[in-house]
């Protein structure tokens, strides 16, 4: 069994096993982010879906209002004036064969989002054992394979995030950091949750939001009241 440390054992009992308000639960994030950095906030969304039916497979993207409070690196494979756009929009990484070149020899992976035009993919579809596993293949659905470089470069550096269920039917996704206001964090929060239960699919029976937890990297989880109503402006 893995032992806590004193320090979570300690916020641990600022936390009651019972459902939280939104509010509420962003208050307790606030209080319980002691750690010597400034913590992510995290949430995990339990639905009640089966991944492995294509169509309860959520998979969407939302622009989060106040961003993820981090520098996210975007990797755009293209050529010529999409090149060009993506440089222009504030991309970190942009090329081609040299990029395609270094990930697939020395696995370099540093880079959090990629972004392709679609001419690119059958190059790219090479490197999927590498770039599958970790969730950087660009992918449609996602927004991540466009014509669109310069605005999809755009909206992710100023917060725009993938998302997607696991097999278990769990959505991971960051939210913000410790350090946000409370009503940034809860914005943030509502604009993620309202973007997947309009994603619900018809096919999907019973509950829907089964559970969702959010806490800080180093803090327990708080458990919010899996309710429609928390998420509406």
């Amino acid at each position: 069994m893995k032992r806590r440390s004193r320090r979570y054992e300690r916020l641990s009992q600022l936390i009651d096993k019972k459902e939280y308000s939104l509010d509420e639960a962003v208050n307790l994030l606030k209080q319980t982010a002691q750690a010597k950095f400034d913590e992510s906030v995290e949430i995990a969304i339990r639905l009640g879906v089966d991944p492995r039916r294509a169509e309860q497979a959520i998979r969407g993207t939302v622009s989060l209002p106040h961003g993820l409070g981090k520098s996210v690196k975007v990797l755009v494979i293209t050529k010529g004036e999409k090149a060009e756009q993506a440089q222009r929009a504030g991309a970190d990484f942009v090329g081609y064969e040299e990029y395609l070149q270094k990930i697939e020899k020395e696995n370099w992976l540093d880079f959090d989002v990629l972004v392709a035009t679609p001419d690119s993919m059958k190059d790219l579809g090479k490197l999927g054992k590498i770039l599958g596993p970790r969730g950087l293949m660009p992918n449609p659905k996602s927004g991540t394979v466009t014509m669109d470089i310069e605005q999809t470069v755009k909206e992710i550096k100023a917060g725009k995030i993938d998302f997607r269920v696991d097999k278990a039917g769990i959505i991971h996704s960051s939210v913000g950091k410790a350090s946000f206001e409370a009503t940034k964090l809860k914005d943030n929060i509502k604009s993620l949750m309202q973007m997947i239960i309009r994603l619900k699919p018809a096919s999907a029976k019973g509950t829907y939001l089964r559970s969702i937890h959010v806490s800080n990297t180093m803090g327990p989880g708080i458990q919010l009241t899996p309710n429609v109503t928390e998420f509406q402006d």
